[in-house]
Parts: structure tokens; sequence; C-alpha cells
């Protein structure tokens, strides 16, 4: 499908469930991205879409919810794959939440069965201004490509299935609402450790507890791995480097291997920053974590182990 023509079915969508529906609102939508769901006011729902590869693929639902009946109806609407359309797989989704939650059936559901507004069919509609063409390229810039994205949605869904995950080991937020920039938080650290001593003191002194890492991807995902920086606090040790860059061969294009999950590589970065005795240190500055230090810090290091190769640590010691 176009993207005018993904963009107007999504389009059409949101007029008819907008930001002040009483019981199914579409708050955000992008183009290869995500969009944020509020079904009954209660339950947050991410669909993913990738306008190159839908219809002929089914739309990727996943949620954030430990509510077994919720999860059971998306486990069933990603198994019927006799209609990928976004529309049909929205009205049978709205209809099994009102009967599983014994509300009467909402008229708006209908509209769902009507046909796209005349001259919002993608596969007649022409880009009519430079603004709407501009606008198009720069949505299909900042998303990357279909299979960086189709990854990255499979990835998301594991994640919020995944037992670390619902047991707060760490939580994920997408910033802005891209696939391709991540915000983690690792919540539980070693309790053994001095790491896990010190954000005690932080949660006491400063109200954090967690360590925040920014995880960018590009659009060649899963064959280059993840740039990933810490963002706060600022750490001694751990394997930080200068920027808040990590000095760990997994994420190189040396050590990367596609068959890695990101939720490997967070328990992997949680695991190594223990292992490094890394250390809050409290009352640095904090404007010494960018992005530019980061990536500078990261060419760099590269650069010598590309020269001098990797230490690999006896066995023993993990």
């Amino acid at each position: 499908m176009s993207v005018s023509g993904l963009k107007a079915e999504l389009k059409f969508l949101a007029s008819i469930f907008d930001k002040s529906h009483e019981r199914f609102r579409i708050v955000s939508w992008k183009l290869d991205c995500v969009c944020r769901l509020v079904c009954l006011l209660v339950y947050v729902t991410f669909l993913s879409l990738s306008q190159e590869s839908y219809p002929s693929s089914s739309p990727i639902w996943f949620v954030d919810s430990d509510d077994p009946n919720l999860t059971s109806v998306l486990e069933h609407l990603e198994d019927n794959k006799n209609n990928n359309s976004l529309r049909q797989q929205l009205k049978w989704l709205i209809c099994e939440l009102c009967r599983l939650y014994n509300l009467p059936k909402h008229l708006d559901v209908e509209m769902l069965d009507q046909p796209l507004p005349t001259g919002q069919n993608g596969a007649t509609e022409e880009v009519t201004s430079e603004e709407e063409e501009e606008e198009e390229m720069v949505e299909g810039a900042v998303c990357g490509s279909v299979q960086a994205s189709d990854r990255l949605m499979k990835e998301l869904r594991d994640i919020y299935r995944s037992q670390s995950y619902k047991s707060g080991m760490y939580s994920v937020e997408l910033i802005n609402d891209s696939l391709y920039d991540w915000h983690v938080k690792l919540h539980k650290v070693d309790p053994d450790s001095p790491l896990h001593s010190d954000l005690q003191i932080l949660k006491e002194k400063e109200g954090i507890e967690y360590i925040l890492l920014c995880f960018s991807f590009k659009d060649n995902f899963p064959f280059d791995p993840p740039f990933v920086r810490v963002v706060l606090p600022v750490l001694s040790g751990g394997y930080v480097l200068g920027g808040g860059a990590l000095c760990m061969e997994l994420l190189t294009k040396q050590g990367w291997s596609s068959a890695y999950s990101v939720e490997s590589v967070i328990m992997q970065i949680n695991a190594t920053l223990v292992k490094g005795k890394a250390r809050v240190q409290f009352g640095a500055n904090k404007n010494q974590y960018n992005l530019a230090r980061a990536q500078q810090s990261y060419n760099s290091i590269v650069q010598i182990h590309e020269k001098n190769g990797w230490y690999t640590p006896p066995k023993e010691d993990g």
C-alpha cells in the first residue's frame, strides 16, 4: 500500500475514534511506527504497521498488560490470518473487548464497514502538494526500513511478554513513539553489588532509582547493533566511556549477531555494569553525558579494539 493510502486509512480511523471518544481512542499514530490506542479508557494497546508490507501482512498487535483475558484476545487476533484489514481487525477487537467486559456494542463500530471517503482511497489518491510530498518523505526517512520495523515490532512484543519485563527488572519507553529510539530503565541490579547500594542512595537524594539507557536503531537492524549509551546517572567503571557510551564487543559490528534479541542485550548490559564495578558519581556534572561525546568515545574504542583485539576473560570469570 502507498504511503498516502495507509495514511488516509489511519486518518479515517482517527476521525471516528478521536482523542475525546468515550470508549475507544486513537491518541497518536505515525507511519511505519506505532499507533497508541486506548481501549475502554483502561487498556493501552500498540498497533504496528509498515506501509510496504500492509495489507499483504497482518498488523502486529501487542499490549503492556498482565491481564490474561486481554492477552488472549490479542493472541487470537494475531492467529486469525483470514483478514489483514486494519479496519476489520479493529472492529473485531472492539467487539471482543465489549463482550469481555459486558458492555454494549458501540454504534461507531459499524462505521468501520464503510469504504474510505471519496478521494481518500490509497489506490487512486495522488499527492497534490509539495508540502504533502515532503511530509511523506520525512516520515519515510525517520521511520527506516520495513525489515527493521518488522523486527523491532516483534522485539517489543517479546519484551512485553517476558518475565524479566513483567517482574520490573527493566522498562521500555519509545521516544516520541518511534520504533527506532528507546529509553530503557534498568530498575534492578544485583542486590549484593555496590551499584545497587548507590541506586538506593540516589533514590533518597534525587528520587531516581534506575539507570536510564538510550537505544538507537538503524534501518539495517538487526544486521547492525543498536547504539547504546547511558543517559543518567553519571557512572564510573562498569565499562562506561566518556559521554555515556559502553565498551562492549557485543555492541560492535565485530561482536554483534542478528540472532541476538534486544532483551538479551539489555540483560547483558545490566550484568556488565555490575561485573565492571560501576558506581554512581554523586555530584558529577550531568551534562558530560551526551550523544556527540558518546559517539566519539565509541568510535575511538572500536578503532582501538579493531587493531588490538578484544580481551576474552577466563570462563570462571563469566
